[in-house]
């Protein structure tokens, strides 16, 4: 790591636990210029507007009066720039997100280890160093190839992050990391291999490629610079063939047309984000939609469905005796039983339909575009496939009973609800293992 430039910077540290405080606090302040401290956002914000020449924030993130996160977003409105450390034990998805979209540069989980805060603040500060240090030259990045080629290359390479220097059509300076990443010896061996960078974005949802720019330029450099932050994400696979998630930060010397490009690492972020946010949604047994995310998906549909009036139904079933069956053979054997109905139902729907796993052993299908009618047809359809389903590990036949209705005027999602609850009732009265429909 290069510690040698925390040496030039001053650092706002925002922390509400006193002892944390005092003791990160005086440790950050032994390796740095200069240091604010305060105790919490708004303290934290006050301190930044009267010192605009802070280089580096680092907060925590639940803070009485203002939190770390809302804070940073209001510094972002007067310097879109200044790089952030979070540090937190926070594991909730929105947090990930909202710290993705603020723009936060690296991030050090609590308990704090030292060591790990110290490389984030390093790998945050490192592109704006690099920026800062190229500034000061004095002549043109044209003017100077050959008398500051080496005082170049020495900065690239003390830089942790992938670095390279380009103009519209190539790169002409690499950096140390680069050169490990891609496993090439030289600039030249790599320009021999990919004669363009953008051949090594993969395509990924959310990330960039050639395939997002529209039209015969294919400027990839200008059209980046022109998204916000959060949408600078590529993917790139490294010399082991693993897949690694980057932002891209772009410097632009318009003068020259050179552009000083730097890709930071965010897979570990990008990964534990994902992964919240599927546990979050999603019901970790059977794999199907939660509540919280049918709440989210229906609220879109029925005002898609009142917008282009398309008929919207819904399907509410649940496994007939599933009680007895788990007093009689144990939960464990009942799970599996779950696990099986998703993937029966999951084969009997169409792709944009919405199963979600509504509490026990009971389920809801969402159809958009679908009267009672198909709606009716696709349920006896999985009562069928479920009734018909047979497995040496389930001892006896299981079947299901269904209810049925559709959207109308004046439904909301209780409403909506409620009436397929009345005939999934009805259908259990009248014997079980059957479907009704009430519109």
């Amino acid at each position: 790591m290069n510690k040698e430039i925390l040496k030039n910077i001053k650092v706002l540290y925002v922390e509400d636990e006193n002892d944390v405080r005092e003791f990160t606090g005086k440790t950050i302040k032994a390796i740095v210029k200069d240091i604010i401290i305060a105790k919490d956002g708004k303290e934290g914000l006050d301190e930044y507007l009267n010192n605009p020449d802070i280089d580096l924030i680092v907060t925590d993130i639940n803070m009485p009066k203002m939190g770390g996160l809302e804070m940073c977003e209001e510094i972002r409105k007067s310097n879109k720039e200044v790089p952030i450390v979070i540090t937190s034990a926070h594991n909730d998805p929105n947090f990930l997100k909202q710290a993705i979209d603020v723009g936060v540069s690296a991030y050090a989980m609590k308990p704090i280890d030292l060591y790990q805060l110290i490389e984030s603040m390093i790998k945050a500060v490192e592109p704006i160093f690099l920026r800062n240090q190229l500034e000061k030259v004095n002549l043109s990045l044209e003017e100077r190839v050959e008398e500051g080629i080496k005082k170049i290359k020495s900065i690239l390479d003390a830089q942790d992050n992938i670095v390279f220097v380009s103009d519209i059509k190539t790169i002409t300076n690499v950096n140390k990391k680069f050169l490990e990443f891609f496993d090439v010896n030289s600039l030249e061996e790599f320009l021999t291999k990919t004669p363009c960078i953008t051949a090594c974005f993969k395509e990924d949802k959310g990330c960039f490629n050639l395939k997002n720019i529209v039209g015969d330029e294919k400027n990839w450099i200008k059209y980046l610079i022109n998204l916000s932050e959060v949408d600078r994400i590529v993917k790139i696979a490294n010399k082991n063939g693993e897949d690694r998630v980057f932002t891209v930060n772009i410097d632009d010397y318009k003068q020259n047309d050179f552009y000083v490009i730097s890709l930071t690492d965010i897979t570990e972020l990008k990964e534990k984000s994902n992964l919240l946010e599927y546990q979050a949604n999603h019901d970790l047994l059977t794999g199907l939609f939660n509540r919280q995310k049918f709440h989210e998906i229906f609220g879109k549909e029925i005002r898609r469905d009142k917008r282009y009036e398309n008929e919207l139904s819904l399907i509410l079933f649940d496994i007939d005796h599933f009680k007895i069956f788990n007093d009689k053979y144990g939960h464990n054997l009942g799970d599996e039983v779950l696990k099986f109905l998703a993937q029966i139902v999951s084969k009997n729907v169409r792709e944009h339909d919405t199963i979600v796993r509504w509490g026990g052993e009971e389920f809801i299908v969402l159809l958009p575009e679908t009267n009672i009618e198909g709606a009716t047809k696709v349920a006896e359809k999985i009562r069928v496939a479920l009734e018909n389903f047979e497995d040496k590990t389930i001892p006896e036949k299981v079947t299901a009973s269904f209810g049925v209705t559709t959207l109308t005027e004046g439904d909301d999602e209780n409403s909506f609800i409620q009436k397929a609850d009345k005939a999934l009732y009805e259908a259990k009265t009248q014997g079980r293992n059957r479907v009704i429909s009430k519109s």
